[in-house]
Parts: structure tokens; C-alpha cells; sequence
């Protein structure tokens, strides 16, 4: 841990975590649209049994029934839980969501598939987004064990890697040239690039706390990334 003089100086630079990648290919399928959700349809009072094809409509009246309130991202983008995740199929599998439920189909349907539509489509975004990007996957898969790390939180980083990071953060303050710029921007991805793949490896072993831990170090580095994207817009 760092001593009191340190943490004032990482708020300073920004270096708190505000927010905020697998090779085995996963089975998002789109092939796989059988669901499980059975309530009786809203519109014709059908119900009784699994809901038959791609889940979302009354096999009886077609008429789009509200989101399923149980079912994960992974879930419903067709993937298994897992950290790697084939980002192809996973584009394919939102782009063939959105065909369905997207409100722009449901401008001449009732109103109640009109708000239905825009639920779905707003979980559809929501999950591609999630499970498209390592950081916001590795985060989501350790909430579904249980597992948060809030907003802001110091996880008992240690004082060689904040130094790390503040380093990276003065030469980037510093930086006046697109040389410059691009050198510190490779030094990022690289490192990101090794944390994804120790972090895929931790969710294999099923060790969550080491998992945490990585994540953590990638929620900096992310930081790092939005920095320079910031100075990359000219003012």
C-alpha cells in the first residue's frame, strides 16, 4: 500500500479508477434460439410449455412478449459464461437480435410492443457492449459470482505498479509530438494486452480473487486510454 503523501497525488493526476482478451471460440450461435421463458402472452393469453423458436414472440399470435427478466448477458447473446468469447459470432448474434426486436420494426404495432421493443433493444445493446470489450466482461462475469469492485476503490494496489501508472500518466502530460503520443499509446496497449491474457487464464483456474485483483489493474489502464484519447481531439 502506499503511504498518505502518494494517494493525494494519484487523485492529482487522475489516477483512480473511475470506471470502467481468450482464444477457445464460444458457442454464440445463432443457431441456438430455443428459450425458457413460458409466462402467458400479454396479448392472446397463450402459455403453458416452453416458448418455441427464437423466444421473443407468442408462437400462437407472434405478438413480442416482455424481456426475461432471468437471463444473463451471456445468456441472451447465446455465449457460454465464460471470460473468452468469439467476438464475431458475437457481432452476429446482436446483429440478428436487433432484426427482431428492434423498435424501428414495431413503428405500426401496438404500443405495448412498442415498449417492449425499446426494452429489448436496450438490453441487446447493453450486453454486446458488455461482453465486447474485455474489461467490461471480465467485471460482469465476477458480478455473476458474486463478486463487485466498486467505483473507486483502492484494492491493496501495490506501490510498483501505481508507480507505473504515474509514470505513464507525466509523460503523457508531457507529451507534445505525435511520436510521443503513439509510443505511450503502444506501451498501454501492451500492457492491457498482457493483463487480458492473465486474467483469461485466473477465470479458467477459477480464481475470482486473482481475477479481481488484474481487473483492477486494467481499470487504470483504461483510465490511461481515455486520457489520451482526450488529448488526441484537438481543442
Amino acid at each position: 500500500m502506499l503511504g498518505g503523501r502518494t494517494r493525494p497525488l494519484l487523485r492529482v493526476w487522475g489516477l483512480w479508477p473511475t470506471g470502467v482478451l481468450g482464444r477457445r471460440p464460444l458457442s454464440c450461435n445463432a443457431e441456438s434460439l430455443e428459450g425458457s421463458y413460458s409466462l402467458q402472452c400479454w396479448n392472446c393469453g397463450s402459455g403453458g410449455g416452453p416458448v418455441r423458436g427464437n423466444g421473443f414472440f407468442c408462437p400462437r399470435c407472434r405478438a413480442l412478449q416482455p424481456p426475461d427478466p432471468t437471463r444473463d448477458h451471456f445468456s441472451l447473446m447465446d455465449c457460454n459464461r465464460s471470460f473468452r468469447v468469439d467476438t464475431v459470432k458475437l457481432q452476429h448474434r446482436y446483429q440478428q437480435l436487433q432484426r427482431l426486436v428492434h423498435p424501428d420494426f414495431f413503428s405500426q404495432r401496438s404500443q405495448t410492443e412498442k415498449d417492449f421493443s425499446e426494452k429489448h433493444s436496450t438490453l441487446v445493446n447493453d450486453a454486446y457492449k458488455t461482453l465486447l470489450a474485455p474489461l467490461s466482461r471480465g467485471l460482469y462475469l465476477l458480478k455473476l459470482h458474486g463478486i463487485e469492485i466498486p467505483e473507486g476503490t483502492d484494492y491493496e494496489m501495490d506501490r510498483q505498479f501505481l508507480m507505473e501508472i504515474m509514470d505513464i500518466n507525466e509523460k503523457l502530460a508531457e507529451a507534445q509530438n505525435e511520436a510521443a503520443m503513439k509510443e505511450i499509446e503502444s506501451v498501454v496497449r501492451a500492457k492491457q494486452k498482457e493483463l487480458t491474457d492473465n486474467v483469461s487464464r485466473a477465470f479458467e483456474q477459477d480464481d475470482f480473487e486473482k481475477a479481481k485483483e488484474i481487473l483492477t489493474k486494467m481499470r487504470y489502464f483504461s483510465n490511461v486510454e481515455e486520457k489520451i484519447k482526450l488529448k488526441k481531439i484537438p481543442i
